[in-house]
């Protein structure tokens, strides 16, 4: 059932950003379109400023505007340049409660043309382990599509 919705969305989103420049405008569809499609607590992107991550586009309640490099789960997907998986927040060092509805998440790197993070896009759950392999792959294809090179072909 996951993978019929995640295929489906895919798609979707790839018809919805085709040729699409603007990054922020992206952002705030491909987030609509997961959060409405998959029905998650929250969804949004978090943009690579300087030193921090900022709150970009998003759907659900109100949430932290700045991240530092390597703190929290958006700071250690960023730092690690790689997908992560957290069943309970409750067990992962040094989580960044911004809420404390939030029980589990996963945060996927966006990569821009030069191969570095520009974004992250996070996602969370008010259940426990609500994430997994399934997620990883098609959030990873969405973020793909996000990315710079993917926006701009």
């Amino acid at each position: 059932m996951k993978e019929e919705q995640y295929k489906l969305l895919v798609s979707q989103i790839e018809a919805l950003i085709d040729g699409e420049k603007d990054m922020i405008a992206v952002m705030s569809n491909v987030a609509a379109a997961i959060h409405h499609t998959m029905g998650f607590w929250w969804t949004g992107f978090y943009r690579v400023v300087a030193d921090e991550l900022v709150l970009g586009p998003f759907q659900g309640p109100v949430a932290c505007m700045h991240i530092p490099f390597g703190k929290g789960v958006c700071g250690t997907a960023w730092q690690r340049a790689e997908t992560v998986i957290v069943p309970d927040v409750e067990q992962f060092p040094g989580h960044i409660a911004c809420s404390s509805e939030s029980k589990s998440e996963i945060v996927v790197p966006v990569f821009g043309s030069n191969g570095k993070v520009m974004a992250v896009l996070d996602i969370d759950s008010e259940h426990l382990a609500t994430f997994d392999e399934t997620d990883r792959k098609y959030l990873k294809a969405i973020c793909k599509l996000v990315s710079e090179d993917g926006c701009h072909q």
